[in-house]
């Protein structure tokens, strides 16, 4: 169980605002006015005693009921596509997994360059919507520290926004790893570690209508690489897709009136103040991309040659 403070989170924006101040990068105005909405923040009666305590949700359950709405609208989609695509263009056609392959999203972008997919997710609700969508795929039920995918059976991975959901890269890398002929190649998306940091984490209600969160992790940018070169995985390549547009951070809106919702929780909550939220946005990506490839076999030298 995690308690969200609607308060605590609007003043930690402050603070983060107030932090990137202190090192050069806003004036004295900047201060003042950081200071000022604090103060009118911790007077608002709104705020106080607004807080709600969240169950942690595992992803099997939290997929389950995000499994209705999951395709759209969402944005994250809108930014790791691109970038996934452009890492899988040069490649041949072969063997694909879409590991977490969710309802197919992937699937389809790797069928649509001539895969023979093969998707295998945790969630049964999932998979049945997976099926509908890549008819042709070979979908199956299963989770990322244990594939139901044979040895050296796959040419590529792909595992999209999934990674944070694993309290530990290890097993997952070594599983791609295994799957994965040698000189195979491994794409992975993922919400970028500061924003889960800033309170990006999946929102669903549970059955009796109270408030859930899918289990997720904030791994560092060192522990994907760790975790790939432990397994055998090289980088490739990397990019954080989503850093806000230069001179966003000194947009100020009015700001909004009230947390709103706890679903649109911590979206709403930004809106109470605009202007630290901008400043802690500023240069942050919303997401991570790798691409990793399998070291081939080596070849043995002889003794003495």
């Amino acid at each position: 169980m995690r308690h969200e403070d609607p308060l605590a989170y609007v003043v930690g924006l402050e603070g983060v605002a107030l932090l990137r101040s202190f090192t050069g990068e806003y004036d004295r105005a900047f201060v003042a006015a950081r200071l000022g909405e604090i103060r009118r923040l911790l007077g608002d009666g709104a705020l106080a005693g607004a807080g709600v305590d969240v169950a942690r949700v595992s992803t099997v359950e939290g997929y389950r009921i995000w499994s209705e709405t999951y395709d759209g609208p969402n944005s994250a989609f809108d930014l790791d596509e691109p970038v996934v695509g452009a890492f899988l263009d040069p490649l041949p056609a072969g063997v694909a997994l879409d590991a977490a392959c969710g309802t197919g999203r992937m699937t389809a972008l790797l069928a649509g360059r001539g895969h023979r997919t093969i998707g295998v997710d945790s969630s049964p609700d999932m998979l049945a919507r997976a099926r509908e969508r890549v008819p042709e795929g070979d979908f199956r039920l299963g989770g990322l520290a244990a594939l139901p995918v044979a040895d050296a059976a796959v040419d590529v991975v792909v595992c999209s926004l999934a990674l944070t959901h694993v309290p530990d890269l290890g097993p997952a890398m070594a599983e791609f790893a295994r799957v994965l002929r040698p000189g195979g190649h491994l794409v992975t998306s993922d919400v970028h570690p500061e924003r889960v940091a800033l309170g990006s984490i999946p929102a669903v209600r549970l059955l009796d209508g109270s408030p859930g969160r899918v289990e997720t992790y904030r791994h560092a940018v060192g522990d994907y690489v760790r975790a790939a070169l432990a397994a055998g995985l090289e980088v490739l390549g990397c990019e954080e897709p989503g850093v806000p547009a230069a001179g966003e951070a000194k947009a100020a809106p009015a700001p909004a009136a009230g947390p709103g919702p706890w679903e649109a929780w911590p979206w709403s909550l930004r809106e109470l103040v605009p202007e630290a939220a901008a400043a802690s946005d500023a240069g942050v990506p919303a997401e991570i991309v790798w691409h990793f490839r399998l070291a081939g076999r080596r070849a043995v030298t002889p003794a003495g040659a």
